[in-house]
């Protein structure tokens, strides 16, 4: 029996371990993310940045990991084959760590786009995995990505509860170590279970035409990485955060652009893998304002946290305020089984809400926390910290909006993409994840350090600009999901 056949509580058992092995992964980058913002903006021991340059840096660093999704997925499909891929991208991730373990500050920036190319390299390939491991697709894939979604966010509930209470208790160094002790942990799994996904991912889908070439211009454009980091950490080009945001959520864009343009122009595309395109080009929208939006946790929520919110209880003493984010992961595994079995219940019942449904309801949920944000700030700088059940139903209305959102995108991307251009379109769904990002960071450094009077009204914009996109879905979701024609 191959691994795609032998099913283990109605799911593949392949599934199980890109479950784990994603667990770990998440575990050390959410658990570094969970401490960057704060720790660039610490003036004692930290980096010692302004928060519109912390934040921005931030929005740069995210935004990093998912546009290394995109060449991360043309390697798998291409070159290494997607298992491959995800065992060296995770090697990456782990030296990544390590670096930035290192008590020297050009360390820290070096280590951070190191795990920035080693998350695109396994992340990409480990979803186009789990699609694999669901040749039928249909509502069970579904429930497979839920599934898979889940094992994200106890990776990331691990990370975001140790790495802060480690960095508080210890020093920032110890955090951002146990971040790379969770990759590797993670590397050790995937070593020791990956026969039970033997027939999956073992070779590229689609090699290249000329390997050797190829595999030389990835080596080349590492290194050439790597140089202009160096440069940049000792000072000899200076850059300015802010600027540079801006500068690439542009170039993000005209990339974006540009893939989904020699997609339809170049690629020889079928009239029928041209439409299920279009419907992409509106996901990765979508998408891209749903996370410039839901990644403030990283960034002013934290600053928040920090600053505006009420953190000492009784005996427990003051919590971390980077353990604030792990919020959104223990919901996302209290909620995740929950919508799973909706969406199945549903479909058994021809009554499952369409795909593009399931968005603007994301869209609604986005909506709703940001209601609740602006409410909150304005309480806090009218009267001082507030309580922190502010920040929990904010937490709890954006969960509920990631998983009507990230998990069927994930799924809906998967079904959609043309067979040969599989890895690259689901990095294309990352860019516009990393689109989103960095618009994050700059959005957050709108609304804090001298700026946190504009909190409020900031906040009511992303509620009008998130509100009328769910609308414009919602009434567009039929004409919409007729583009998925034939697609299950």
């Amino acid at each position: 029996m191959s691994s795609t056949s032998a099913d283990f509580l109605g799911h593949p058992k392949g599934v199980y371990i890109c479950f784990f092995t994603e667990m770990w992964e998440r575990m050390s980058y959410y658990g570094m993310r969970a401490l960057l913002v704060l720790f660039m903006v610490d003036q004692v021991q930290g980096a010692k940045l302004s928060d519109a340059q912390a934040t921005a840096i931030y929005g740069l660093y995210t935004a990093l990991v998912y546009v290394m999704a995109l060449p991360g997925g043309w390697v798998g499909d291409r070159l290494l084959g997607m298992k491959r891929a995800v065992w060296w991208g995770g090697v990456v991730i782990a030296l990544g760590h390590i670096t930035l373990g290192i008590e020297r500050p050009e360390a820290f920036y070096i280590g951070l786009v190191i795990v920035a190319v080693g998350s695109g390299l396994l992340k990409s390939n480990m979803s186009s995995m789990v699609a694999q491991l669901y040749p039928e697709g249909g509502a069970r894939r579904d429930a497979g990505y839920t599934l898979f979604y889940m094992g994200i966010n106890i990776g990331a509930f691990i990370g975001m509860i140790l790495c802060p209470w480690l960095a508080q208790k210890y020093g920032w160094r110890w955090g951002f170590s146990a971040a790379a002790v969770g990759m590797i942990l993670g590397l050790v799994q995937f070593q020791l279970t990956k026969k039970r996904i033997a027939d999956i991912g073992v070779q590229p889908e689609h090699p290249a035409a000329h390997m050797r070439r190829d595999k030389l211009l990835l080596v080349l454009g590492i290194a050439a990485i790597t140089v202009l980091v160096i440069l940049c950490v000792n000072g000899v080009i200076v850059i300015d955060p802010v600027a540079l945001a801006k500068a690439t959520a542009t170039i993000i864009s005209c990339l974006a652009a540009a893939f989904f343009a020699w997609a339809f122009v170049l690629a020889g595309l079928t009239p029928e893998e041209k439409k299920r395109m279009v419907l992409i080009v509106v996901l990765f929208g979508a998408s891209a304002l749903f996370f410039a939006g839901f990644e403030q946790a990283g960034s002013s929520f934290s600053l928040f946290a920090e600053r505006y919110t009420i953190r000492t209880v009784g005996s427990l003493g003051t919590i971390p305020a980077g353990q604030f984010q792990s919020l959104n992961s223990l919901m996302v595994i209290g909620l995740a089984p929950v919508v799973a079995m909706l969406w199945s219940w549903l479909a058994r019942r021809k009554a499952e809400p369409a795909m593009i449904t399931k968005f603007s309801w994301g869209l609604f949920a986005l909506a709703l926390g940001f209601i609740v944000a602006a409410y909150a700030a304005q309480q806090a700088l009218a009267t001082g910290p507030v309580l922190p059940t502010w920040l929990i139903g904010i937490y709890l209305l954006h969960t509920l909006g990631e998983l009507f959102l990230s998990p069927i995108g994930l799924s809906a991307v998967s079904k959609l993409a043309p067979e040969r251009l599989a890895g690259q379109t689901m990095g294309i769904w990352f860019l516009g994840s990393s689109l989103g990002n960095i618009l994050a960071g700059l959005l957050a450094g709108e609304v804090t350090g001298d700026a946190a009077a504009q909190m409020p009204h900031v906040f009511m914009q992303v509620v009008y600009l998130a509100g009328a996109t769910g609308v414009v879905l919602l009434v567009l979701s039929r004409p919409l999901s007729r583009l998925m024609k034939g697609v299950q």
